[in-house]
């Protein structure tokens, strides 16, 4: 009986177990799983459904047309080792703060080979990374980052602020492939990775080379940088070790003063002979406990150092003195420095006493100092709140800058008013419903953390009577009769629309109901992460070799015909009919249909 060849997303999964149970693991001979036709359709899998791949590099290779000879002629190139990235293209997309950010977009083919790669080095290196890093990994997210953060910086003294200047442009080549080169011994791994580092950007039609630096927009850009950065992870780990120092006591003397002074009232309380001095004693008891509460509890001679790091930002929160946090500070500069060849910001490496706010994830982060009482869970009136970490929406530098930029407000005598956004006034008043529910959900549910989360409800008022002008506009009417136009019969509005299932109706969006983060990373189900090894459609509709327009079964060769948006879809055509009745953005096509539809004459 034939050997049958084994699933090679099963013998990544492998790979992965070996890695986590020995961290010291090298792995010798990964270049073969590059040369597997089956994973080639997982990872267009993965591609195709984003925005992104029908968006053109320097040629016009995208995810259309995709089929088993394009994988077939990829496999062979790399066997043979002809294999060449091709120059990224180069585009700039604007920052906040006014400058440009470049973006590098690969050719689909090398996107497509890039996502097999990172496949197989995420399988090693996924395993090892610390959980103090999470950007960029699966199951992880800015909301993990803040939610770790919450625990772990409570009762911390000071923030240390990280930022490091231009990290993505600075990667130093030589030292990733060398960081690469430890774990992964496979020349022709190594040769490859070198390869698409050094290909090279297109701009105004101009050849560049690369010196330094992984193109944000690469698919593979992420994981070479968290390898990078693991450096930095595992150094803040050895600091934080060595710094560590438990508490000589555990509560200040003014403390331990009172609190035994409390004691002594409760026992002689426990012992009162009658009503009138158990009255006494009560009344003493509370005014004894009232001067506790307000004196400082723990003796703060503890130190510690914990770290959170999210990509090239990252935060660290410090047990100990100002000139500590200064010596830890100029430590990290002179590491990077010294062992990554990268440079730490010094206008946005900051230290600050944790009562007031550091910047972090769009977040503003400080450890409360109050003495306000509260039961806790099992009915203790205590200082709960005390040295527990607090996330706030920075609501003049995010919200209002948000609704001025998108012109969902303006500025009148001193306050932010709702105006018509008339960009959205040629849209259908559903697509205008859709597109302001979309911003304030993501807006509410990226801020569902935030202990002034309420404060979101005017912004909900300003995007809601925004919307209600820009319908007011299109329409040519006001707003109370647009309310009234679309009134629901049960004191609220929602826009009505006929599917294939009937009526269907679509309300503006609570802010109230947006503030679940029980789905803030990108969680993959179980059970789909333990069998994706499967046949997937795409492949198996590709191997059934049968055109889903004509019906042939007779041609010599079968591709993926893919649009970015199903809604972009007229409809006119029977092949568009097709995928929207499908509602699938793919359709597999005989050479000739995919021919003639590209000439406008299916």
């Amino acid at each position: 009986m034939a050997n049958v060849m084994k699933p090679t997303a099963e013998i990544l999964e492998r790979i992965s177990i070996q890695s986590r149970n020995n961290r010291e693991e090298v792995f010798t001979r990964l270049y073969r799983y590059m040369l597997r036709p089956d994973i080639y359709y997982q990872a267009y899998k993965n591609l195709y459904a984003n925005a992104g791949a029908g968006t053109n590099g320097i040629d016009d290779d995208t995810a259309d047309g995709f089929g088993a000879e394009k994988v077939a002629r990829i496999i062979e190139q790399l066997r043979k080792g002809s294999y060449t990235p091709k120059p990224v293209r180069r585009t700039y997309i604007p920052k906040k703060n006014g400058r440009l950010r470049p973006l590098g977009i690969p050719t689909f083919t090398d996107k497509l080979v890039q996502e097999v790669l990172r496949m197989i080095l995420e399988a090693v290196y996924e395993p090892i990374f610390l959980p103090t890093s999470h950007g960029f990994r699966p199951k992880r997210s800015c909301h993990t980052a803040l939610s770790a953060m919450s625990k772990s910086y409570r009762g911390t003294r000071w923030f240390v602020e990280g930022d490091i200047k231009a990290f993505f442009d600075n990667i130093d080549h030589q030292i990733l492939v060398a960081l690469i080169s430890k774990k992964v011994k496979d020349a022709r791994i190594v040769q490859l990775v070198n390869k698409m580092l050094k290909a090279g950007y297109m701009e105004d039609w101009q050849y560049h080379g690369t010196f330094s630096g992984t193109p944000q927009g690469g698919i593979i850009s992420p994981l070479l940088a968290n390898i990078y950065l693991h450096e930095l992870d595992v150094f803040m780990q050895d600091m934080s070790k060595h710094f560590a120092k438990p508490r000589e006591q555990e509560f200040t003397p003014a403390y331990r003063s009172a609190l035994s002074k409390v004691n002594a009232i409760k026992w002689r309380l426990k012992n009162a002979k009658d009503s009138v001095e158990a009255k006494l004693l009560i009344k003493e008891l509370h005014a004894a406990r009232a001067i506790m509460v307000k004196i400082p509890c723990k003796s703060q001679t503890d130190k510690k150092i914990v770290y959170t790091r999210y990509a090239d930002d990252f935060l660290i929160g410090v047990n100990g003195s100002k000139e500590e946090c200064v010596k830890i500070k100029a430590a990290i500069k002179n590491f990077l420095s010294e062992k990554l060849r990268l440079e730490l910001s010094e206008e946005k490496t900051l230290i600050t006493h944790t009562a007031q706010h550091a910047r972090f994830l769009g977040y503003d982060v400080s450890v409360r100092r109050t003495g306000k009482l509260k039961k806790d869970k099992t009915g203790r009136v205590m200082r709960t709140l005390n040295s527990s970490v607090e996330l706030n929406i920075p609501f003049a530098d995010k919200i209002e800058r948000f609704v001025l930029d998108k012109q969902i407000a303006a500025v009148k005598q001193g306050v932010l008013k709702p105006i018509c956004r008339r960009k959205l006034i040629r849209l259908s008043d559903l697509e205008i419903l859709s597109v302001y529910n979309s911003e304030l959900r993501g807006i509410c549910n990226y801020y569902g953390l935030a202990s002034n989360y309420t404060r979101l409800s005017y912004f909900a008022y300003l995007m809601e009577y925004s919307c209600l002008k820009t319908l007011a506009s299109k329409h040519q009417t006001t707003t109370s009769k647009i309310r009234k136009r679309f009134k629901d019969g049960r004191g609220g509005w929602c826009i009505v629309y006929t599917t294939r299932k009937g009526e269907q109706r679509t309300y503006f969006a609570k802010y109230q109901d947006c503030k679940s983060v029980a789905y803030a990373a990108d969680r993959i189900p179980e059970l789909s992460l333990r069998y994706w090894h499967t046949s997937n459609s795409l492949e198996s509709r590709l191997k059934a070799k049968r055109c889903e327009y004509c019906g042939t079964a007779d041609s010599m060769r079968y591709e993926i015909h893919h649009v970015n948006k199903l809604r972009n879809l007229q409809g006119k055509a029977m092949w568009e009919r097709l995928m929207i009745a499908r509602r699938r953005k793919t359709l597999v096509l005989c050479e000739e249909c995919h021919h003639k539809l590209h000439h406008g004459r299916l």
